[in-house]
């Protein structure tokens, strides 16, 4: 298939290009760097198969492509609460755009969403059903409400024939992370590898589910197969729940670091819990996630320690290019 990834030099996105070209996919990287990384894409500009394309997504674009996944979005609190605008603007029109250009083209249209859309959830685990508990206003509803309007978009495309499938990502992590990321596993394991005390908001009881970024990529590509779309959103994530305070401890221990730990306030409009109901997904998809946290935390902490080390963000291991 020809196949356009935007946001496809983003962390996720990255992973993601790499996946398809390996399958023998011919992949359109459409991403503006705003957040993204051409490094992590450049083991792939070997391919034939591969092209990458700065372009912003508010802008003018087409291509011949028979699916098209839309990550295009900054996703970590830090970037997108820097330049809300644009965040709820590339979500937003963005999505429309592009859901134009696979009307055009008949393509497949894939847009990650998040797990954001639930807010700060009453309903644990979170089920695709739940209509969330979020807020229109403060200083995480830019990336929050860009989601849910986008979700919204791709419903009216999807009833005029489109072929749409909505995915809401619960966290994910892994190689590739930016060292300023802002989220949980990226600034633990910075810390921890640089020495400094590790930061844990509020007491620490609050939780999440962490997903590794090789599982939630197989959840992507398993989505192609769907020639229809999906009728209503897919959860994507890991089910195992984990307190942040547990999450510090187990980064201490893979580490080996001595830093110890300090608490801070938790951020405006922080959820309290975060799981996702992976029942659809495991049903519709035959997806469930492989990865333990404490092996995809192995993996990551290779990236992290050799990026402490050079004290940049370090060129990504080299891919498999066919």
């Amino acid at each position: 298939m020809r196949i356009l990834v935007a946001g496809g030099a983003g962390f996720v996105g990255s992973h993601l290009c790499a996946r398809l070209v390996q399958e023998g996919h011919t992949v359109y990287c459409v991403d503006n760097l705003s957040t993204g990384r051409k490094r992590n894409i450049e083991s792939l500009m070997r391919s034939p198969r591969f092209s990458f394309v700065p372009r912003c997504v508010l802008e003018p674009l087409w291509l011949p492509v028979d699916a098209i996944f839309n990550l295009a979005s900054p996703a970590s609190p830090p970037h997108y609460q820097s330049q809300p605008e644009s965040t709820l603007r590339t979500n937003v029109e963005g999505t429309r755009r592009l859901l134009q250009l696979a009307t055009e083209t008949r393509s497949r249209f894939i847009y990650a969403s998040s797990s954001e859309v639930y807010g700060d959830p009453a309903q644990h685990p979170q089920k695709e059903d739940y209509l969330g508990n979020v807020k229109t206003m403060g200083p995480r509803a830019c990336y929050d409400e860009g989601k849910r309007c986008a979700e919204t978009i791709c419903y009216l495309y999807q009833e005029s024939g489109v072929p749409v499938s909505v995915v809401r990502i619960f966290n994910t992590y892994g190689p590739r992370m930016r060292l300023d990321d802002g989220r949980a596993v990226s600034n633990l394991l910075t810390q921890a590898l640089r020495g400094e005390p590790l930061t844990v908001y509020g007491d620490g009881s609050q939780t999440r589910s962490f997903c590794y970024v090789d599982d939630l990529v197989e959840g992507f590509v398993r989505l192609l197969d769907l020639e229809d779309g999906l009728p209503g959103p897919l959860n994507l994530g890991n089910p195992e729940e984990v307190t942040v305070l547990d999450l510090a401890k187990l980064v201490l221990r893979l580490t080996g670091s001595k830093s110890k730990l300090t608490f801070a306030s938790l951020p405006v409009d922080d959820p309290v819990r975060r799981c996702p109901d992976i029942t659809r997904a495991t049903e519709l998809l035959g997806w469930a996630p492989k990865t333990s946290l404490e092996e995809g935390l192995g993996r990551s902490i290779h990236y992290f320690r050799r990026a402490v080390h050079e004290h940049a963000e370090p060129e990504p291991s080299a891919a498999i290019v066919a």
